[in-house]
């Protein structure tokens, strides 16, 4: 139970792997507040947490847009009084192809939710641990960007690698503040973001079993451990990591 008593607002929240980390979460005792567009999947999020025995609630927000984002860190504070943690995990993957049939929308989406978002959640969430003992933060990045390419996910890449060096940079501007900011950059895993349009389950594990030196695809359970555990006090030193997380892959 290394998060009893502890408040952890997780973006992203209604499916993969920020579903995965505020279950996990909640079973080590935390209150969650889990965000993300899709007041759905958030509700089922929350209903998952319940049957676990765990303690959770649900915001619609959307992170490219800061009085959102700014509502969002509000409400987790009005509903538990306060915020010890977040995992900025919110994302979205373009269509794989070439850089030059890359339309300017796409390039933007993807760089006003995978970087813009997690700019404006750190810089909300930091406001208020600043003035309240500090706090921790982890953010989702990925084995594509700093640590490695993938041909045809150039806007993907981008931004990911550019939250590598945000946490960084985040990471030595609050420290002082009491606030540890790192990251996880996991590789193919069992979200919904590694599946091709149609391909089942075994389908895609099948794909990637020839893809990852270890031999198999990730598992969400093996995610959320490894925010967890850079959320948690075992880690108290670790501040500007970035924790990948993909079987060998970029190794």
């Amino acid at each position: 139970m290394r998060f009893s008593g502890k408040v952890v607002l997780v973006t992203g929240g209604g499916s993969g792997i920020g579903r995965a980390t505020a279950r996990a979460f909640a079973k080590e005792g935390a209150a969650v507040m889990v965000a993300g567009r899709n007041a759905g999947a958030l509700k089922e999020t929350v209903e998952l947490v319940a049957a676990d025995g765990g303690e959770a609630a649900a915001v619609v927000a959307d992170v490219t847009s800061e009085d959102d984002v700014a509502a969002m860190v509000a409400e987790t504070v009005r509903r538990y009084g306060a915020l010890h943690v977040a995992h900025n995990n919110a994302g979205v993957l373009n269509p794989p192809g070439p850089l030059a049939d890359l339309d300017a929308g796409t390039w933007r989406e993807v760089l006003d939710v995978n970087l813009t978002g997690v700019f404006l959640s750190m810089k909300h969430e930091i406001a208020h641990m600043r003035e309240h003992g500090g706090g921790a933060i982890v953010n989702t990045s990925s084995n594509i960007g700093a640590h490695g390419r993938r041909p045809g996910f150039s806007a993907y890449g981008t931004a990911k690698g550019a939250v590598s060096l945000l946490t960084r940079a985040a990471a030595r501007d609050h420290v002082g503040d009491g606030i540890r900011v790192n990251a996880v950059s996991p590789g193919a895993n069992e979200g919904p973001m590694s599946a091709l349009p149609g391909e089942s389950d075994e389908e895609r594990a099948v794909r990637y079993a020839t893809q990852i030196p270890l031999g198999r695809i990730g598992t969400l359970d093996e995610v959320s451990a490894a925010v967890l555990w850079l959320a948690s006090e075992e880690a108290g030193f670790a501040v500007g990591h970035d924790l990948v997380i993909d079987g060998g892959v970029t190794a």
